[in-house]
């Protein structure tokens, strides 16, 4: 049987064109960002560059893919065409009439939808695992700085034993079948997402400590909003559901949080120790204040520069490294669209079949190239400030 297939310039007007509702969030946001951009802090001022202008575009348009994901891809990522196996771009399946823009993959998918699919994989668990692994290295790494002696020993050894293993060997130990049978992962998930509520709890006590009525809101908020993540992220025990994770996704996620978070503690731990001798430090030791207060609101807030640069470059690291865990297989299920995942099915027929591994390759270089860009801006604004 002849299908019908699309030429070049067919496919790339049916891809873009599929992509409609990207293309006008981004012109909404660009042109607010543009004419407010004074008014928007350091966000606003990455528009003051072609480096931050290009970061902030690609980062959106990948944000905005994984959010419209159910409207830009034509086809389920796990749905099979069987006349539609290994079919070249632009290949139009005769049932719906819609075509495998960018082929189908050797499972007779649309390697164009789970690419799409695969977005918001990749912005679900990157970005949360960075947030995580920073909120650790912050609440840890400010004492450790800040205090020295004992704790700043014990600390950095924890540390620098977690830093001493091999990232790739360390993610196969944490990821392997093996471990994921046991109970580990749901117990360095139990630590690891108790740090948050930590942080947000002392962050609110020590600034607002003297206003006992607004306190209590704000504590009970966070006790009330972090106890519902953390039963759905630890326990899958979210009654509404909205927070919930597969046992790989979870897996994952704590593997990230806990091969990240040591740099992050070192990163800040380095900035308190600079920024803890500075005047405004003194002032407020001078003026009674007591040593979290100083930490949060004097130390941080100073710090919040590089940290915003390592936050982004480390969001391209780990999206890097989920890559790698998928393409070694100790990634995600082997239907997930994520593109590790993705690009290790195509591999294994890539002499023959090229299109369904160059999708997925390409959007994950073009979404780390976009971090980057951002990284590299936030840098240069950092330094002028």
């Amino acid at each position: 049987m002849q299908l019908e297939t699309l030429g070049f310039f067919g496919i790339a007007f049916a891809a873009l064109a599929r992509f409609w509702p990207v293309w006008l969030a981004l012109a909404i946001v660009v042109v607010l960002s543009l004419s407010f951009k004074r008014r928007l802090g350091l966000y606003g001022q990455l528009f003051d560059t072609g480096v931050g202008l290009a970061g902030v575009t690609i980062c959106l348009f990948w944000l905005f893919t994984a959010i419209f994901a159910g409207v830009i891809a034509p086809f389920d990522p796990l749905q099979q065409v069987a006349l539609l196996k290994d079919a070249p771009p632009g290949t139009i399946d005769p049932g719906s009439g819609s075509a495998f823009l960018f082929g189908g993959d050797r499972l007779a998918r649309d390697v164009f939808s789970r690419m799409i699919f695969g977005s918001r994989i990749v912005l679900a668990i990157a970005p949360a695992a960075t947030l995580f692994a920073l909120m650790i290295g912050v609440t840890l790494g400010l004492p450790a700085g800040y205090y020295g002696g004992w704790i700043d020993s014990i600390l950095t050894f924890l540390a620098n034993l977690v830093l001493a293993f091999p990232v790739i060997l360390l993610f196969y130990l944490l990821v392997t079948p093996g471990i994921r049978e046991t109970a580990i992962p749901q117990w360095l998930a139990g630590v690891f997402f108790i740090f948050p509520m930590i942080f947000f709890s002392t962050l609110f006590y020590t600034r607002f400590s003297g206003r006992p009525g607004l306190l209590t809101v704000l504590l009970g908020a966070t006790i009330v909003v972090g106890g519902w993540i953390y039963a759905g992220l630890v326990f899958n025990a979210d009654p509404l559901g909205i927070v919930s994770m597969s046992p790989n996704e979870l897996n994952i996620f704590v593997a990230v949080v806990f091969a990240s978070s040591p740099g992050v503690f070192r990163i800040v731990r380095g900035l308190t120790l600079d920024l803890k001798t500075r005047d405004y430090v003194a002032a407020a030791q001078t003026r009674g204040e007591r040593p979290w207060y100083i930490m949060l609101w004097e130390v941080l807030p100073n710090a919040r520069g590089p940290l915003i640069v390592d936050g982004c470059l480390r969001i391209g690291y780990t999206t890097i490294l989920l890559g790698t865990l998928g393409f070694f297989g100790l990634g995600l299920a082997p239907e997930s669209p994520d593109w590790g995942t993705a690009i290790k099915e195509s591999s294994r027929l890539l002499r023959a079949y090229v299109h369904p591994a160059l999708p997925p390759a390409f959007a994950l270089m073009s979404f780390v190239l976009g971090l980057n860009l951002l990284a590299d801006a936030l840098r240069e604004q950092s330094l002028k400030d």
